[in-house]
């Protein structure tokens, strides 16, 4: 096994033959983009809310403490920054290349899995009762005991997806993933003691966990809602590192694509 010289191989000198070798996993990463808009589109199952129910939903709205536009900012757009500064100063787009497709299913199978189970199970965030009753004013169908809102459509739709966190597992994807590439590099388990590089391999976990406790806080989420969210994000940022590089433990913290190139692995 021969060690690859650092600075060879680039963007320029093979990027593009990386990428059409991987045109397929491009492809698929689109077409996650179009199911996760889709899921977004369809309205979730509106599930049968009694009186008695109502106990544990009437925490009052507020705005969020990490808004949306922020979630792929935190999960994506940081990560990828990071993936770029290694590019940077190794000039390896073989690591460039792998980090970014396994950063990208990792957080795009996490949104498709989450909002597929919101749109599936219709769980009613902690405020729900003002979503649906502004006024606060609460009716109900005389027959079935449902519930009857009178908010506007789109909080009531809304509010039928708190389970789980799209917040949590998002950030948790991206953001474990980051962990994980990290753990990798700067070789954590080395068994040398270094607990620096430990804290900040668990530096974007905490950035996670505090987005996830902000989901609680603002009263958007169950604290099931957020543990299942965290616990989605973080099995496939696993799954996804593991496609593209060896665990962070291995003595080889190098991924492997012999279709590329033969001395890499």
């Amino acid at each position: 096994m021969r060690e690859v010289q650092l600075g060879v191989h680039t963007i320029r000198t093979h990027g593009i033959q990386l990428a059409r070798t991987h045109m397929h996993d491009w492809f698929i990463l689109i077409l996650l983009i179009i199911v996760e808009v889709i899921l977004n589109i369809i309205h979730p199952f509106y599930r049968f809310v009694g009186e008695d129910m109502m106990t544990d939903l009437k925490y009052p709205m507020q705005n969020n403490t990490v808004p949306f536009w922020a979630v792929p900012v935190i999960a994506v757009l940081l990560p990828i920054a990071i993936l770029l500064v290694f590019y940077y100063l190794r000039r390896d787009v073989f690591d460039l290349h792998h980090s970014l497709l396994g950063l990208l299913f990792s957080v795009l199978i996490t949104g498709v899995i989450t909002d597929a189970i919101k749109d599936a199970v219709g769980r009613p965030r902690p405020d729900f009762f003002w979503r649906c009753f502004p006024d606060g004013k609460d009716v109900y169908d005389l027959v079935t005991g449902n519930v009857i809102c009178k908010g506007v459509p789109s909080f009531i739709r809304e509010g039928h997806k708190s389970f789980p966190s799209g917040h949590t597992s998002w950030c948790f994807a991206g953001l474990g993933f980051l962990a994980l590439y990290l753990s990798g590099k700067t070789k954590v388990f080395d068994h040398k003691g270094h607990v620096s590089k430990l804290c900040l391999v668990f530096l974007p976990l905490l950035v996670a966990a505090l987005v996830g406790i902000s989901r609680v806080n603002d009263y958007w989420h169950h604290w099931e809602d957020v543990f299942a969210g965290g616990l989605l994000g973080i099995v496939v940022a696993t799954l996804c590192y593991l496609q593209f590089f060896p665990a962070p433990y291995h003595e080889n913290g190098k991924q492997c694509d012999a279709t590329i190139i033969d001395s890499y692995c």
